[in-house]
């Protein structure tokens, strides 16, 4: 019997028990991902010290004297005063391989393949982390930062595609959710781990060794099917619906898979980046959604940064950091899925939210109360603007046809970063008047909440697997409300 892919998955489970192995896998990936990204928090903290003068006899030499019960890349190579910087160039080295890892990796995962690109990626993730924790000084220290970050933001981009693509299409948002509510708690993961590790480079060793159990398993992974389908390989995406269908415990499949209607011949090269360039849909698209991306990171950082300062234990503080965005995922995923709803007015009303409480936030002092207070109203605002990174991922990945989604996903990844390095500027804004910071990044929730409605709903729409099919009306609209309720 002759079949589309989501026919096929409808035959062999959308979220069967062998895809909730595979799945597993990659979600519980994102603790070691996480652990990775906020390093430095922790390897990179600043004790309590104090300046301690030897007599003049002595030449008037400084001995410094950590008071902690830590030690870090501070204690170790005295990275304080004059040296301070250095801290906050590794922290930036790391953010600026993210940038690149974005946009490298998505585009040689659509022409390589899922499983090859993320499993190498993990590879040189885990030697390079390994680099890190037995760095002899600071200069190998700082670049191993640098390639981190470039293999590890590649690594969980084509990671989360991955996820996707094993399930059926009405699994998208689950999936995509529990992902990234995982990341949250992998940042109080690696907090428990600081609490009973002191040493930073042990804690470096023990959080980098998570990845080399899931490098090993990840070698039981099959193929992405819809990347195989999208490529023209339907035997071997027939041999993997086969290994789910079987793994879900169902009886092998009769049925053989259509040829994708974009399914490349021998003698052409996969589409690419320029691609996103070239076709009208996918340009107005890509602009969209890079903004609303470079957005949700703008804002979120910028909240972090005017939540107020958290005093107390230090471990504490990165775990809540964490855990304050658990709340935001199970928004997502009753709202999305909801007709009244869907992905682009629940994205638009949570942006628009954390918008109004940058604004909100100027207006409260602070010995308001517990319940008024600016640091609750900031963080709820995280909150609401974590939730539409959240969507942000599952949406942008229903955009794009299987043979631009990593692509898509990248360029969109790299102008998130660049949300992420403006960030910290803006509250030096608070030189002309304090309620300028407040301002920008509530201009900014709002403009992009309100950009979000120019793109078109996906809830309960098919996938384009092709760039062709997006000449299709139901998929080729930039904002049509009629073409999607009569397609």
């Amino acid at each position: 019997m002759a079949a589309g892919l989501e026919e096929a998955f409808g035959a062999a489970g959308e979220f069967g028990g062998a895809q909730r192995r595979l799945t597993a896998l990659l979600v519980l990936l994102q603790v070691y991902v996480a652990c990775q990204s906020v390093l430095i928090v922790l390897v990179g903290a600043v004790p309590q010290y104090r300046v301690e003068r030897a007599a003049a006899a002595a030449g008037g030499a400084q001995r410094v004297r950590f008071l902690s019960n830590f030690t870090s890349i501070v204690t170790e190579w005295y990275l304080i005063e004059q040296e301070a910087y250095k801290v906050s160039l590794a922290s930036s080295l790391f953010f600026v391989g993210l940038l690149i890892g974005n946009i490298t990796f998505g585009p040689l995962s659509d022409k390589l393949g899922r499983k090859p690109v993320y499993i190498s990626g993990l590879f040189f993730d885990i030697i390079f982390g390994y680099v890190t924790a037995l760095a002899p000084n600071y200069g190998i220290f700082a670049v191993s930062r640098f390639l981190v970050g470039i293999v590890n933001g590649g690594m969980a981009l084509v990671s989360f595609v991955l996820t996707q693509e094993y399930v059926g299409k009405s699994f998208w948002s689950f999936t995509g959710s529990l992902t990234n509510m995982t990341f949250a708690v992998g940042i109080a993961v690696f907090a428990l781990l600081g609490y009973y590790v002191r040493e930073w480079r042990y804690l470096a060793l023990v959080s980098n060794t998570l990845g080399v159990i899931f490098f090993l398993l990840s070698f039981m992974l099959p193929e992405s099917p819809r990347w195989l389908y999208s490529q023209g390989k339907t035997a071997e995406a027939e041999d993997v619906m086969q290994y789910i269908a079987l793994g879900n415990g169902k009886e092998r499949l009769n049925l053989k898979l259509k040829p994708s209607a974009g399914a490349l011949r021998k003698d052409e090269s996969p589409p690419g980046i320029l691609h996103l360039i070239k076709h009208p849909v996918l340009r107005w698209r890509t602009v969209v959604l890079m903004y609303i991306w470079y957005v949700c990171s703008f804002v979120y950082y910028g909240l972090t940064l005017n939540a107020g300062e958290l005093g107390g234990n230090l471990y504490l503080n990165v775990a809540l950091y964490g855990l304050v965005e658990v709340p935001a995922f199970p928004l997502c995923m009753f709202f999305i899925e909801k007709s009244w709803s869907g992905r682009r007015k629940t994205m638009m009303w949570f942006l628009v939210f954390a918008g109004f409480a940058c604004i909100f936030t100027m207006f409260l002092q602070k010995n308001s109360g517990l319940f008024l207070s600016p640091t609750l109203l900031a963080l709820c605002g995280k909150m609401m603007v974590s939730a539409a990174f959240n969507i942000a991922y599952i949406y942008t990945s229903e955009l794009y046809p299987t043979v631009l989604r990593n692509a898509g996903l990248g360029v969109c990844s790299m102008s998130c970063r660049f949300g992420g390095i403006l960030a910290p500027f803006v509250p030096t804004m608070k030189s002309l008047s304090p309620s300028v910071p407040f301002v920008v990044f509530g201009i900014s929730g709002l403009s992009a909440g309100f950009l979000t409605l120019l793109l078109p709903e996906t809830l309960n729409k098919p996938i384009a697997e092709s760039v062709e099919e997006l000449q299709n009306p139901k998929y080729g609209v930039l904002k049509n409300e009629k073409a999607e309720q009569t397609s």
